[in-house]
């Protein structure tokens, strides 16, 4: 069934996925650096020691889209195994940051039938349109688009069992402030998943400012404010790894 969807899907998308800046970079800002001299890839503006990427848009000709919805993603990235790793019940609220047209949220929401729902966060209007006409094209009913904006995911607090980023946060232009958003909108012992190329692995065909290290990952997650604790990282696939966070209850006063 899966199998079928993604071939569904690919062929019903015409955009690509991911979160978008709808605001420029504030120098101002203590936490993020600003650097005139760095890898044409990224955007100049540092968080952590990391570069953040420029996000992955439709590009000349459709170049980003055709990448996005490439017919051997499936052989490359193996979703169907991303999406078994995650452990997903039915009755779930699964958040899917920068869900763009819908690729992963609709992989998920078979899963987590007959309750459960997946929660589409982007920022785009036109991804968030275009994914209710896939949807409903593919006849899913539990997938429900949320418009965020570049800071907060306009999730309710203590709403989400799972929220997963793949290929997304690396790219957030305010990493700090979505983080904690989505910290806020975790259910106590609820998880987050950040799905990010392996930037130990060279091998991995990825430009390096699109690449994470599991370290960084831990470093950026950890922050006590977040209130979230490592448990696992996962490393099936055959590029990414996926970096699996807890929401730890707080402590009694």
């Amino acid at each position: 069934m899966i199998a079928r969807h993604v071939g569904l899907l690919i062929a019903l998308l015409s955009l690509p996925f991911g979160l978008r800046a709808d605001e420029p970079a504030k120098p101002g800002d203590s936490r993020y650096e600003i650097r005139a001299d760095h890898d044409p890839n990224g955007i100049g503006k540092f968080y952590m020691g990391r570069e953040i990427a420029h996000v992955m848009g439709f590009g000349p000709g459709g170049q980003g889209a055709e990448w996005l919805e490439r017919a051997v993603r499936e052989k490359e990235e193996k979703l169907t195994l991303l999406i078994k790793s995650l452990d997903l019940k039915p009755g779930m609220v699964v958040a899917d940051i920068g869900a763009g047209s819908g690729v992963i949220s609709v992989l998920m929401a078979e899963k987590i039938l007959p309750d459960g729902k997946v929660l589409a966060v982007d920022v785009q209007q036109e991804m968030l349109d275009r994914l209710r006409d896939n949807t409903k094209k593919l006849k899913i009913t539990n997938v429900e688009p949320v418009k965020g904006t570049q800071k907060t995911t306009a999730l309710k607090p203590r709403s989400v069992d799972l929220a997963i980023m793949v290929d997304v946060y690396h790219e957030l232009e305010f990493p700090y402030e979505m983080l904690l958003d989505i910290s806020k909108s975790l259910k106590p012992g609820g998880r987050i998943a950040f799905v990010e190329y392996r930037k130990e692995d060279p091998d991995v065909p990825i430009k390096l400012v699109h690449k994470m290290m599991e370290e960084q990952v831990k470093k950026e997650a950890s922050l006590p404010e977040f209130g979230l604790k490592w448990t696992k990282t996962i490393g099936v696939l055959p590029w990414q790894h996926i970096v699996l966070f807890e929401k730890q209850p707080k402590p009694d006063r």
